[in-house]
């Protein structure tokens, strides 16, 4: 059997970019995956389920394959904080996390297309944010429009580190999307060698 592809089921740059830091061959394929959160749902359980959906959603189409999902959920006091996806949503989240604790659930699911293997993990990375004024939520959104779509509106890896007093997690690469430490042990489980 000829070596598995492997496939990025995301369009986001960050992940895309994450993963080319390993300098492995991939491709990344736009997953088919409605995001919202089931009622009652616990915020690592919506994270789980979405990066499992979305890799989910390429099996059929991609034989012999390493499908990577990934999700990220987070969470304030007990509510969970999606895509903002407009600048006004954004500005309220931001306002909201002002002085706070926020629980960020990043979920990564690799999955075997052909033998329906499937790793999964969660990873939790608890960011504590600065005390936000309107006036620095509204130039963070001026110089980073694209944090709309960032879980909480927190785009960390850019002008958003200026938000955060402190991160507390076993993988700093969690926060942007994918658990990479795990990452790398999934693959090699699959027999792919990162080193």
């Amino acid at each position: 059997m000829s070596k598995p592809s492997i496939i990025l089921a995301s369009t986001s740059t960050t992940r895309k970019h994450q993963l080319n830091c390993l300098g492995i061959p991939f491709q990344a394929i736009a997953p088919t995956c409605d995001e919202t959160p089931l009622i009652g749902e616990f915020a690592p359980d919506t994270a789980l389920r979405l990066a499992k959906n979305k890799a989910y959603s390429l099996k059929a189409k991609h034989k012999n394959s390493i499908i990577i999902g990934a999700d990220q959920v987070a969470l304030l006091n007990g509510q969970q904080l999606g895509k903002p996806l407009t600048i006004d949503n954004a500005k309220i989240m931001l306002a909201n996390m002002s002085e706070q604790s926020i629980e960020f659930y990043s979920a990564l699911c690799v999955l075997h297309s052909d033998f329906d293997h499937c790793q999964t993990h969660i990873d939790l990375t608890c960011v504590t944010m600065r005390t936000l004024t309107y006036q620095q939520i509204e130039h963070y959104l001026d110089k980073e429009p694209d944090a709309i779509y960032c879980a909480g509106a927190a785009k960390s890896e850019g002008l958003g580190a200026a938000l955060i007093e402190r991160i507390d997690s076993c993988d700093p690469n969690a926060l942007l999307g994918l658990p990479i430490f795990k990452l790398v042990e999934f693959l090699n489980n699959e027999g792919i060698d990162i080193i």
